[in-house]
């Protein structure tokens, strides 16, 4: 336990599946976490799981959608724990179906959710960020399928996050923030759901993923996600990095 000690680090949507795990491994390194999601019982979980394992946590309701809402998060979380040095941009509304099939609704709220808020977020933890800051945002292997039927729109926000991560690591380097993507493929609620729902299709897709498995939201996901933000990674900036066990390629 330490590397991140003595860092504070805002994850959103904490209250289930790879945000919860990126949640759980930041605070065993010793960060304190600030879980952010819609529903306040479900990230208060999170964070009462954090505190029974040893860390620090504030368990903030959260709106990626709202301007207002996310505003205030960032400023409870900085005033509670007095500074910001790690933001998790995970929370996300997932527009999938054939392009006739996503309604304008559906694809503006992933819109909402994914790049706009993760445009917002960044800007509003700038100031807190610099010097030493670290930003990590969720893509998606989604966005590498050779056959891109069912997945246009989600890969579509999802590409556009990579791009607001490249233009961070660009233009904030300078100030001493280093900015990443990550494309997980996780054991999350949304892989569960995918195998539920469509068992042959999700078959097939985890039948070409080279070590044999989905990730683990922690062990997997988090624990590479600590690694990122740690020194040991200090000359990683504006990567886009699959954490899938091999399965998409970013070449």
């Amino acid at each position: 336990m330490g590397k991140l000690k003595n860092k504070v680090a805002l994850i959103t949507g904490a209250g289930q599946g790879v945000g919860q795990g990126i949640a759980y491994a930041l605070a065993a390194e010793g960060a304190a976490v600030v879980v952010t999601g819609r529903t306040l019982a479900k990230v208060e979980k999170t964070a009462i799981e954090v505190v029974r394992r040893g860390g620090k946590a504030l368990a903030l309701s959260c709106d990626v959608k709202d301007a207002a809402s996310m505003r205030a998060c960032v400023e409870q979380g900085v005033k509670h724990f007095g500074g910001l040095q790690i933001l998790v941009n995970n929370a996300q509304e997932v527009p999938l179906g054939p392009l006739n099939g996503v309604s304008d609704e559906a694809f503006t709220a992933g819109w909402e959710s994914g790049p706009l808020a993760t445009f917002r977020l960044m800007k509003l933890c700038y100031p807190h960020l610099k010097g030493d800051g670290n930003i990590i945002n969720l893509a998606s292997p989604a966005a590498m399928r050779w056959d891109m039927s069912g997945y246009g729109a989600y890969a579509a926000v999802k590409e556009a996050i990579r791009s607001l991560t490249r233009a961070a690591a660009g233009e904030w380097g300078k100030d001493g923030i280093r900015t990443n993507a990550i494309l997980p493929l996780a054991n999350s609620p949304g892989m569960e759901w995918w195998t539920r729902e469509r068992p042959a299709e999700a078959a097939a897709f985890i039948a070409t993923v080279p070590v044999n498995r989905v990730g683990d939201c922690e062990q997997d996901i988090g624990r590479f996600v600590v690694s990122l933000c740690s020194d040991d990674c200090r000359y990683i900036n504006g990567q886009s990095i699959a954490v899938d066990g091999g399965q998409a390629y970013l070449g």
